[in-house]
């Protein structure tokens, strides 16, 4: 029998939040095969019902009003905008352009807005502390017809502006609170590391700032947003959550009894020097990818890197239109390793070494043991995906580094706020160069009530993940009894679980993930729209969830997929916190009804 919460994702229909009513969820409800393959073909039923999407590929409508707003005070109706969390990462995207189409002028055609907290409105003008507060984002400004372009960047970088970020900076645009200045503000004050080159502070060194009502800004910010915390302890709770990634925490506590906990050597056992400080927060796994890759050329030059493995799309995007290019490796096999080998001893020089620990979606684990060798050997660095495995299941970091992560799948667990990390291995030869770029380099822009909500999320993190490997093995099981199965893809049962196992904790499993394929093509499609799932993009949820992945994720490049054994018709399954038992039901009642369908 279904549980309460199950009937409610159930409930969704096309275009529908995943979970429902939810304001900024991460995932959209796409209920059949049909329905995926509609929104793939831009079919206005599908579209034309659609309240949000996945971040990085659908632009929130909270986000587009803004953006609209914007353009209807300072541009044209020719023009669009897109949001980012800075001036920085502004001037990235104009950048971008640039290359993209030459023919555009910055400064005219193109060009960047910065959104400022308005001075006039705060006591003492602008040698106030309100010049401490840095511009809290900066638009994009370009002819409509170049959308495409900009979309590009917004979703290969993955560092354009959260919703809760435009939805508080939309207010204050309304309110005159925010607006255009070309004063320059200076350095906030605080905690270096994450106060420099902040996209905005509201630390508690800013309380005083005063508006002319007499209510600081913080509290202007609280009033607003603070649902589930004061706002202003965003900045502990960023603390916490890099202490949980870097293995110091293990318990389910509260933000307060986190910070005063003392640092077990967890996660530190296996690399020397680790802490917290090597931990670098993003507004998304992709961006902590995009932006190690820009500090991997910033530190060792532009050179070709090497995607090891079949990606995550938008990764191998970011190697291919950022710097010289890759050298792809899409069935991350030992033969591929002789080749990359092969070439090395030629004299071929690599930047980095990309790979998913294990990949997705054919969870195939690469051989990080050798290819640590190889790096040490030829000089290139790696840099290692572990989102799907996840740092309490497989310890990967004594191989990489840097190590990467999408805080948004497993983590949080709840779908409803991005996150993304970027780990240094102190014991990398590259550790000196990396450290000091980052030091200069890295802007906090991770939202603050993003991080609150991440933060409470992620609080039950181990239980949950414990919780969700023993359910993905039970749903394994279940598929692999099946005669109409045709292959069941997880690290437990794939060629390469050696290679995972080296890496596997004490009392690590296997991962919530796996995917699916069936004898015949009706038999998959069948069994995808009679499982009763929520039925969306993303993974990791607490809550399991499906798609035909493939057809996501490549459908304009089906046959180029199917070169790495990649199916089109293949069922993708994140599996969650549900009782064993209605899972393994839903499932069996799924394959008995795809049984039922002939060859086809």
């Amino acid at each position: 029998m279904a549980t309460t919460s199950t009937a409610i994702m159930l409930s969704h229909e096309v275009g529908e939040s995943i979970p429902p009513d939810t304001a900024h969820a991460v995932s959209v409800s796409l209920p059949t095969w049909k329905a995926n393959v509609g929104y793939e073909e831009g079919e206005d039923w599908v579209l034309g019902k659609m309240k949000t999407g996945y971040p990085r590929f659908f632009v929130h409508k909270t986000i587009e009003a803004f953006a609209n707003a914007i353009v209807g005070r300072y541009g044209s109706s020719t023009e669009k905008a897109f949001l980012f969390p800075s001036h920085t990462v502004a001037k990235r995207c104009v950048e971008f352009f640039q290359r993209q189409v030459p023919s555009l002028v910055p400064g005219k055609s193109l060009r960047i807005i910065d959104l400022h907290p308005n001075s006039g409105l705060l006591n003492g003008g602008v040698e106030s502390e309100a010049a401490h507060v840095k511009p809290i984002m900066s638009a994009v400004i370009f002819p409509r017809s170049h959308t495409k372009v900009a979309k590009a960047f917004w979703q290969h970088s993955g560092d354009g502006i959260s919703s809760r970020r435009a939805e508080y900076c939309h207010k204050a645009f309304n309110d005159g609170r925010l607006t255009v200045q070309r004063a320059v503000m200076s350095p906030s004050k605080g905690p270096r590391r994450y106060q420099k080159k902040e996209s905005i502070d509201l630390s508690p060194q800013c309380e005083s700032t005063k508006g002319r009502d007499g209510k600081d800004y913080i509290q202007f910010v609280e009033e607003r947003f603070g649902r589930n915390l004061d706002v202003s302890l965003a900045y502990s709770a960023k603390l916490a959550i890099r202490r949980r990634i870097a293995g110091a925490l293990t318990a389910n506590v509260d933000l307060h009894e986190a910070l005063e906990m003392s640092k077990p050597s967890t996660r530190t056992e296996h690399v020397e020097g680790f802490s917290e400080h090597d931990v670098y927060l993003y507004p998304c796994g992709m961006s902590s990818i995009f932006n190690t890759h820009r500090a991997m050329m910033a530190c060792r030059g532009e050179m070709k890197s090497i995607s090891f493995g079949f990606p995550y799309i938008d990764t191998l995007k970011i190697l291919e239109k950022w710097g010289p290019g890759c050298l792809f490796y899409g069935n991350g096999s030992s033969t591929d390793l002789d080749d990359l080998e092969r070439r090395c001893e030629a004299g071929e020089r690599h930047l980095a070494l990309f790979c998913e620990f294990p990949g997705n979606p054919l969870l195939k684990t690469p051989d990080l043991r050798r290819i640590r060798t190889l790096a040490d050997r030829y000089d290139f660095a790696v840099v290692v995906d572990e989102t799907i495995g996840n740092f309490i299941n497989v310890h990967v970091l004594p191989y990489a580094d840097v190590v990467v992560s999408s805080l948004t799948k497993v983590f949080t667990g709840e779908c409803n706020v991005m996150g993304g990390s970027f780990v240094l291995n102190p014991q990398s030869r590259y550790y000196t160069q990396l450290k000091a770029f980052m030091d200069k380099d890295y802007e906090d822009n991770y939202w603050p009530e993003d991080a609150i909500f991440m933060e409470r999320n992620s609080r039950d993190f181990v239980s949950r993940v414990d919780r969700i490997n023993k359910n993905a093995e039970t749903i394994c099981e279940t598929l692999k009894a099946s005669p109409i199965v045709k292959e069941v893809y997880y690290p437990k049962y794939s060629a390469t679980r050696a290679f995972y196992d080296d890496c596997r904790n004490k009392n690590g499993g296997y991962g919530g993930l796996l995917s699916v394929t069936f004898q015949t093509y009706l038999r998959a499609v069948t069994f995808f729209d009679k499982l009763e799932t929520a039925k969306g993009p993303s993974l990791g949820t607490n809550f399991t969830l499906s798609s035909p992945y493939v057809i996501l994720a490549h459908y304009t490049e089906l046959d180029w997929a199917a070169q790495f054994g990649i199916e089109a018709d293949l069922v993708r399954i994140s599996v969650g916190l549900e009782d064993p038992a209605d899972l393994r039901s839903r499932v069996e009642r799924a394959l008995v009804a795809a049984a039922e369908m002939k060859a086809g």
